[in-house]
């Protein structure tokens, strides 16, 4: 990108909408119950939205679901249900970390997440965190970070909650979480089944999605115990068990399955008081997959990985200043088909600063130095401002150095060679935002834009011979606008809101001036939702605009526009059971459409729910 590019971009603010969380103080309690409050404490002028509970209930299914309707982020989907991989800020899938309870949990095999192997129901919230996140989550957090928290609530009753769902093509949902909290001790635990036949019609064909039939299970607990009034223990656990078909094309039918498991377990001990807070912390992460050409044989390709880890976290608040030292410390041992045997160890230091400098101006620096045994990882730094020039009107300000070593899968996949690819160096980017936020009485509207310029970046493109290969792109920009709107009223026994965002996103390999592989050049949704007594409606439009299929910009898929709205009647609840009934509609004007080519997305189809709480 020309610096004249570069400068003419910063003086255009724009942006979406966002909330953004401070304080002007250090809470303890608040420090405790949350799992991870960096993005709370350290992250002063970064866009940050939290989608909440209530958000999630209407969404269900996956996380796929939940960001493609409350979020800017474009995700290839091979076939509903099928694998899913994020684009934020035109950025590729080993780019957007995925951060559960502070730990990141982006695959050790492939360095993404499918987003289709995580269920938010049973989370409090989900964080969405825009820009460079190298600094607090270490490797691959270049064009954004998904948060994933649970948290606790003592001196609660006990809850309980019970879902079921049933719609098109034999789709069924089943969810059970409850809750308790005590003076000392509170624990939550769900448990979440989806399955489907999958089976929709491909629209304009007589075809139908003959092989995408799956059924997932996903298990969540965690508990929290306070030793005494200064020290907490708390424990999480998550396992995803999935048994997918893998969707065919419209050109060549399929006969594939996969098998999948996600297990994530984390300790961690909690000692505070007024001014520090330290924090122990140990977990493992295993995942294991089992890929099987054709379903009715036994013949299979595999993968594995476990990664063991521990972390010391210490914060330390001086008046409107906090300070926070992290050491991290990883070893992962991998092996699979194409993988004989691998291993990779690490250890970090991270130092976070947050100084608030006066009641309307606050800035952040944040520093990391990582050392891992397999490559050279460069010394990252994040600086950021917040300026509250009146009541209503806030500017933000950052920039950060980020950076992503190869995957396992980057340097080992067979289909490179016998030895692999180990010509492949790890990326580093640096990036700057600029954004704003107006703050009305009922509305509020915000502007971001930013630039990223990578070195090295790691693109999975064909060779020579027609064979995809994780190859180093010497240089890529991106840069974009992201605009956003929100209103809310409410008046005698009726509420209102209405969310809108736009994002323009530029992403190109500077060699070429082409835009990058399935990144659209413009996205826009736009939800509302509106309750009168015990009924709520609420709808969503989404549109993508054109996305290229080759590097050359030869082939595209068309832009498209989809719709989805839903229904909801809240029965009268007595003092111990609330019930919900409702019913949605997914692509109501049966839109022909597609996120992979040649693999299209369900035609229009309903859900009908139960939610029974008591």
């Amino acid at each position: 990108m020309e610096k004249k590019e570069i400068i003419l971009l910063l003086l255009t603010l724009c942006g979406m909408m966002t909330v953004y969380a401070q304080k002007d103080s250090v809470i303890v309690l608040d420090e405790v119950v949350l799992s991870d409050t960096k993005f709370l404490h350290f992250s002063k002028g970064v866009k940050v939205r939290v989608i909440s509970d209530s958000v999630q209930q209407k969404t269900v299914s996956s996380l796929t679901d939940l960001l493609r309707a409350n979020s800017t982020i474009y995700f290839k989907e091979n076939g509903y249900g099928m694998v899913s991989s994020a684009s934020f800020r035109g950025t590729n899938a080993q780019q957007t970390a995925v951060v559960w309870n502070g730990i990141t949990i982006n695959s050790q095999l492939t360095g993404q997440t499918d987003f289709n192997t995580i269920i938010p129901e049973n989370y409090d919230n989900v964080v969405v965190r825009s820009g460079g996140g190298s600094v607090q989550y270490g490797s691959g957090a270049v064009g954004g970070s998904i948060l994933l928290n649970d948290s606790f609530g003592f001196n609660e009753d006990w809850k309980n909650k019970f879902s079921v769902g049933y719609g098109s093509f034999n789709s069924s949902q089943l969810t059970y979480n409850t809750t308790y909290g005590s003076d000392k001790l509170s624990f939550n635990f769900g448990v979440n089944r989806r399955a489907s036949d999958n089976d929709y019609k491909y629209l304009g064909t007589d075809k139908r999605n003959e092989n995408g039939a799956y059924e997932v299970i996903n298990i969540n607990g965690n508990a929290g115990y306070f030793i005494n009034r200064n020290k907490m223990l708390k424990i999480f656990h998550n396992t995803f068990i999935g048994d997918r078909d893998f969707s065919g094309t419209l050109t060549a039918p399929a006969d594939e399955n996969y098998k999948d498991v996600n297990s994530r377990s984390l300790l961690e001990l909690s000692s505070f008081n007024e001014q520090k807070v330290v924090r122990i912390k140990a977990g493992h992460l295993y995942e294991r997959y089992r890929y099987f050409p054709n379903k009715e044989r036994n013949e299979f390709s595999f993968g594995e990985a476990n990664t063991f880890l521990a972390k010391y976290d210490y914060k330390y608040q001086l008046n409107k200043l906090s300070l926070n030292g992290i050491v991290d410390v990883a070893s992962i041992r991998a092996k699979g088909s194409s993988i004989e045997k691998a291993s990779r160890n690490s250890v970090s230091g991270t130092i976070l600063i947050s100084h608030d400098l006066t009641e309307t101006l606050s800035y952040g620096v944040n520093l990391r130095q990582e050392v891992v045994s397999d490559f050279k990882s460069p010394f990252l730094v994040a600086l950021n401002s917040n300026y509250k020039l009146n009541s209503n009107y806030t500017l933000q300000l950052n920039a950060s150095k980020n950076h992503r070593v190869p995957t396992f899968n980057d340097l080992y996949w067979i289909g490179a060679g016998a030895s692999g690819n180990l010509e492949v160096l790890p990326e580093t980017s640096w990036q700057v935002e600029l954004g704003q936020t107006y703050e009305g009485e009922n509305y509020s509207f915000s502007a971001n834009m930013y630039a990223i310029k990578s070195n090295n970046s790691i693109q999975w493109r064909p060779n020579d011979q027609g064979i995809w290969m994780a190859m180093n792109v010497q240089e890529v920009s991106q840069y974009g606008l992201e605009l956003g709107l929100d209103y809310s009223t409410n008046w005698d026994q009726h509420k209102l809101l209405w969310e809108n965002e736009y994002a323009f996103t530029k992403s190109l390999d500077n060699a070429t001036n082409n835009q990058l592989l399935y990144v659209p050049l413009h996205k826009f949704r736009s939800n509302i939702a509106y309750q009168y007594r015990r009924i709520a409606f609420f709808g969503q439009i989404l549109y993508n605009g054109l996305v290229y299929t080759t590097t050359d910009e030869s082939e595209d898929l068309p832009g498209y526009l989809v719709s989805h709205i839903g229904l909801d009647y809240h029965w009268p609840s007595t003092s111990k059971l609330k019930v919900t009934t409702g019913l949605k509609v997914n692509n109501i004007f049966n839109k022909n459409y597609q996120n992979v080519a040649y693999r299209p997305m369900p035609n229009r189809n309903f859900q009908l729910h139960i939610i029974t709480k008591f």
